[in-house]
């Protein structure tokens, strides 16, 4: 280490992880010199500018308060492999498409290729920090890659320290997170990297709030994590479809089960289901590795959460057809919001893809408005998942129109549909909406978002996610 700095951190990954958790290091720890690489130049470029390649409320900010500082983005792995004391891999593993545990095992070809490349560059001893989701066990692979090849003098610790942000609120939860998971090796060596890594947390952490595991406790909980909150939403949602069916609530039964300090208030929103990077993978690594270990009781029970969210995707379009007379052909349906959350421009997995690809099926002429997903993503994750693109479909670009402004894409269309709780879209002018839009005027809240007493006063027919059907049960719902 030079005089100049007390630590060199390097973080292998700019994406969604690797991005923010660094910025926020180099704010809270000017003596840390941090660097963000990846091999993407596309990317490391965008982090260098003011037009970020992810939006995160606050990362700006918090990035333009280090860059250039103590924080640095570069596509020179090599040097900055050299150079790091800690190095943290936060690299993409996805859930495999082919081979053996596809559609479910994640793979980790990514976190083996840093391996070997901080194998093959470093000069001096590392802390290696796995960051990744990952597979348990995926450290071992890892230390024993490192392991294989070190060279003389040069010896490596692997330590996992799982991230545990949401999209949409990643600053606050790493400028105040819950807890602060590192794992390693319980070893003398282990447990000096450990501290290494925990002292640079505990520059704005409470050690309280600072836990420590083994490895194997450590990648597991991440897993387990993202797990039990899936379990939730899937589970209030199961919920809200009995609800739809009877005449009930669901607001009302999430109010009078999230009383109970037992159960508590969070994850019973109901909504036309889960999306993100995480949440489906991990479930599903979670169910492959209970698979691997002969657990098929475990396994079926976990995936039953991912079944519950596809049920739920399913039935809000089908509430959609068979609402507009079972028929939405030739007719101009608007979605408002295709970011699977409020407040971030991911995609991945994101719920309104499934519904827009339902409806392309139904011939449905679809206009889609969201504030900071672009056209260009929208396609990338569509085909990526949905195998949806021009070669499939010659005619996408006449059916699925992005629009830039929201009255626009909803100017003579037969439906809106709410699929991402956007704050903006509280303060639209719904009379204004109503009156451009053909009649009846349905719309479809996918979030539980809007104020559908207002709507129905205005003249609008709403259909909500586990609200009493308005035609089914007219006595139900007020207004």
């Amino acid at each position: 280490m030079s005089d100049q700095w007390d630590l060199k951190i390097l973080c292998m990954g700019a994406g969604y992880v690797g991005g923010p958790t660094m910025a926020v290091i180099a704010k809270m720890c000017p003596k840390v010199r941090v660097v963000v690489g990846d091999i993407s130049q596309k990317q490391i470029d965008a982090w260098n500018t003011d037009v970020l390649p992810i939006y995160e409320p606050g990362l700006l900010d918090c990035v333009k308060e280090s860059r250039g500082r103590n924080l640095f983005f570069s596509t020179d792995l090599d040097k900055e492999i050299d150079e790091a004391d800690v190095i943290f891999i936060s690299v993409n593993t996805p859930t495999k498409t082919q081979g053996i545990g596809a559609g479910a095992a994640a793979n980790i070809k990514n976190c083996e290729l840093c391996a070997r490349h901080i194998a093959k560059i470093a000069t001096s001893s590392k802390i290696v920090v796995e960051k990744s989701t990952v597979p348990v066990r995926t450290a071992e692979a890892i230390a024993r890659i490192l392991a294989a090849n070190e060279k003389s003098d040069v010896t490596f610790q692997v330590l996992s320290n799982p991230e545990f942000l949401a999209e949409g609120t990643a600053m606050t939860d790493l400028m105040n997170p819950d807890r602060v998971l590192i794992g390693g090796p319980q070893t003398p060596a282990g447990l000096a990297a450990i501290e290494t890594v925990a002292k640079v947390y505990a520059t704005w952490i409470p050690r309280a709030q600072i836990l420590t595991t083994n490895l194997w406790s450590s990648e597991l909980s991440k897993l387990v994590a993202n797990a039990f909150l899936a379990q939730r939403v899937s589970s209030i949602n199961s919920i809200s479809a009995l609800c739809e069916a009877t005449g009930a609530d669901v607001s009302e039964i999430s109010r009078a089960v999230g009383m109970d300090d037992r159960i508590g208030k969070r994850f019973l929103q109901p909504s036309v289901g889960f999306g993100g990077s995480c949440f489906q993978k991990d479930i599903l690594n979670l169910v492959y590795l209970c698979e691997t270990y002969g657990l098929q009781p475990c396994a079926d029970y976990w995936r039953q959460v991912i079944q519950m969210n596809d049920f739920q995707k399913k039935r809000f379009s089908e509430k959609i057809v068979s609402s507009m007379f079972n028929t939405v052909t030739g007719k101009k349906i608007t979605v408002l919001g295709y970011a699977f959350k409020a407040d971030t421009g991911d995609v991945r997995e994101t719920p309104a893809m499934f519904i827009v690809r339902d409806l392309l099926q139904e011939n449905a002429k679809i206009h889609v408005y969201d504030p900071q997903v672009t056209r260009e993503e929208m396609w990338l994750e569509m085909n990526y998942t949905c195998g949806v693109n021009h070669e499939t479909n010659p005619r996408l670009d006449e059916h699925v129109v992005t629009a830039t402004d929201p009255y626009e894409a909803c100017k003579g269309s037969h439906a809106i549909c709410i699929m991402t709780e956007w704050a903006e879209f509280k303060t639209y002018d719904y009379q204004k909406i109503y009156d451009a839009m053909e009649k009846p005027a349905f719309l479809f809240d996918g979030r539980l978002h809007l104020d559908h007493k207002a709507l129905r006063e205005i003249g609008f027919e709403v259909h909500a996610i586990g609200k009493p059907d308005p035609v089914k049960f007219p006595g139900s719902t007020i207004a």
